[in-house]
């Protein structure tokens, strides 16, 4: 995550030269205390943007876990059933009661099973490539907005520091 605690404004060095001066140099000054106060408002909306995106890529690769896990036990339960003889009982648990249920039967409900669980897992995998793009954007954006900050501020102390005498 990005820190904007060390952001510091430089100190705005003001002319007393004359008072129409001294005028222009404390507006221009306010202007740019604006700006730099506006350009972090920015750069903390995008922060935020950011942290949101995070959420929800952990968020979509939590849920591809969840439906990874159901889909290998699916696939060994259907790979139990299709050991098993077709003379053989089959109990299907609805509520507190075991209901019999023919073999071939519970084959189809696991595969019917197995193909839903598949499908979630695509659409995962699309949400995930999608939120991986939107931050991978959201990072790029956030970094050329601190580049920009730093060159501004660069450009402001070079404007602030007093000629140096030739020599």
């Amino acid at each position: 995550p990005l820190d904007l605690s060390n952001i510091v404004f430089s100190k705005a060095v003001v002319s007393t030269q004359s008072t129409g001066h001294y005028y222009i140099t404390n507006n221009l000054r306010m202007a740019a205390v604006k700006e730099q106060q506006e350009f972090v408002r920015k750069l903390q909306s995008e922060r935020e943007k950011l942290q949101v995106l995070t959420k929800e890529f952990q968020k979509c690769v939590s849920t591809r876990q969840q439906f990874d896990a159901q889909l290998n036990e699916n696939e060994l339960v259907l790979s139990e059933f299709q050991r098993l003889k077709s003379s053989a009982e089959v109990f299907k648990q609805v509520g507190p009661v075991l209901v019999k249920q023919e073999v071939s039967e519970a084959i189809s409900t696991v595969k019917k099973r197995i193909t839903f669980i598949k499908g979630e897992l695509e659409r995962c995998d699309k949400n995930i490539s999608a939120s991986e793009e939107k931050q991978s954007k959201s990072r790029e954006a956030l970094m050329k907005m601190q580049q920009q900050y730093q060159q501004k501020v660069q450009a402001m102390q070079q404007q602030q520091q007093p000629p140096q005498a030739a020599k």
